[in-house]
C-alpha cells in the first residue's frame, strides 16, 4: 500500500487575526534572550555535548570520568566543557587537582527531560490522538 504524500498545510487565503497576532506578540521574549536561547540549542545540538550534560544531569563527574564514560579523549570533553560553561550551562568546583563538572541549575535537567520525553512519546497521525 502507497502513502499519498501529505498535503500542503499553508492558509489558501492572507487573513491576519490582529488580535491573536498582538495578544502572542506580547508574550515574545525580548531578541537578546531568543540569541540566547538560540546559541543555548546550536550547542545542545552537537551529540557529544549533549550525552556529556546527560551524564551531568545524573551526578557530578570530572573530565577523566567523562571521557571513559563516553568514549572520548580528555582534551575534547574539556572543550566541549569550555563551551557548556560559557552559555552558563554547567560549573566546575576544584578539588585539590581536580575538577568535578555539574550542572549549573535545574532548569537544564528540566529541559533534558521535557526533550526525552517528547522524543520517546509515541507518534499520533495528524489530526488523531
Amino acid at each position: 500500500m502507497s502513502e499519498t504524500p501529505p498535503q500542503e498545510c499553508n492558509c489558501e487565503i492572507t487573513y491576519i487575526h490582529g488580535e491573536s497576532v498582538e495578544a502572542i506578540a506580547s508574550q515574545m521574549p525580548p531578541r537578546d534572550a531568543i540569541l540566547s536561547m538560540a546559541e543555548t540549542f546550536k550547542l545542545l545540538g552537537d551529540p557529544t555535548r549533549l550525552r556529556l550534560v546527560h551524564a551531568l544531569s545524573k551526578g557530578e563527574l570530572c573530565v577523566c570520568d567523562l571521557a571513559a564514560m563516553l568514549g572520548v579523549g580528555s582534551t575534547a570533553v574539556s572543550n566541549h566543557l569550555r563551551l557548556l560553561r560559557s552559555m552558563r550551562l554547567v560549573h566546575y568546583r576544584r578539588e585539590g587537582k581536580m575538577a568535578f563538572y555539574s550542572l549549573a541549575d535545574d532548569h537544564i535537567t528540566q529541559l533534558l527531560a521535557e526533550c526525552l520525553d517528547h522524543v520517546q512519546e509515541p507518534q499520533h497521525v495528524e489530526g488523531k490522538p
